[in-house]
């Protein structure tokens, strides 16, 4: 009979380590946020080195920061690291019948843009929102939270006009709005100019 899976040798370790190290025992969510926002810019950064090693130990160690706070929930007793596994698949199954439903179900929706439009209806009905900025946290960069309120104002049909002055904000919203418009994520864009100016 085949041993637990590295998925389960994981959580196995992580429920360990919380019993028996001494600093790691000590931690919880708060203590830990710090953490999961530093391994999600260097697991950005791995993606721009285009170094395909650099960002499979990035990955872990993002991983490793959420497997923390599942087994944080789990001593309280508020869900299991399992849990947080299954909720991720379900959500996966449930926004994408296309490939998980009916055969023959949604056979039209073979491109990605069709794709994602189907996956903003699911979760359009799974959580509704009563304004483009119902969800989104106030301490996205801003670079990307206006690339996200533009999006969602887009994909409502509700009008957006972008000032025309001299203000900075208003010009910076206007480059998002041109980036967006030339199909570019603005916030890759300003990183990829940064590191340009930047000495070799």
């Amino acid at each position: 009979m085949p041993g637990p899976g590295p998925l389960e040798q994981f959580r196995d370790d992580m429920r360990r380590l919380r019993a028996e190290c001494a600093w790691k025992r000590e931690q919880t969510h708060e203590s830990l946020r710090r953490y999961l926002v530093e391994e999600s810019w260097e697991t950005l950064e791995a993606i721009d080195s285009g170094d395909s090693d650099h960002l499979r130990e990035e990955l872990g160690d993002l991983l490793l920061q959420i497997g923390f706070h599942a087994v944080i929930a789990e001593e309280a007793g508020e869900y299991t690291f399992d849990d947080v596994v299954q909720g991720i698949v379900d959500k996966l199954r449930r926004r994408n019948p296309h490939v998980f439903g009916p055969d023959g179900e949604l056979a039209g929706v073979t491109d990605a843009a069709s794709v994602n439009e189907l996956w903003e209806s699911v979760k359009a009905q799974e959580k509704p929102r009563d304004s483009v900025l119902d969800g989104l946290p106030p301490g996205l960069p801003a670079l990307l939270l206006a690339d996200k309120v533009l999006d969602r104002a887009e994909r409502a049909g509700t009008p957006v006009t972008i000032p025309a002055g001299d203000d900075l904000g208003d010009r910076l919203l206007a480059l998002v709005a041109e980036a967006r418009a030339a199909g570019v994520d603005p916030e890759h864009a300003l990183r990829d100019a940064v590191r340009r100016v930047l000495p070799a």
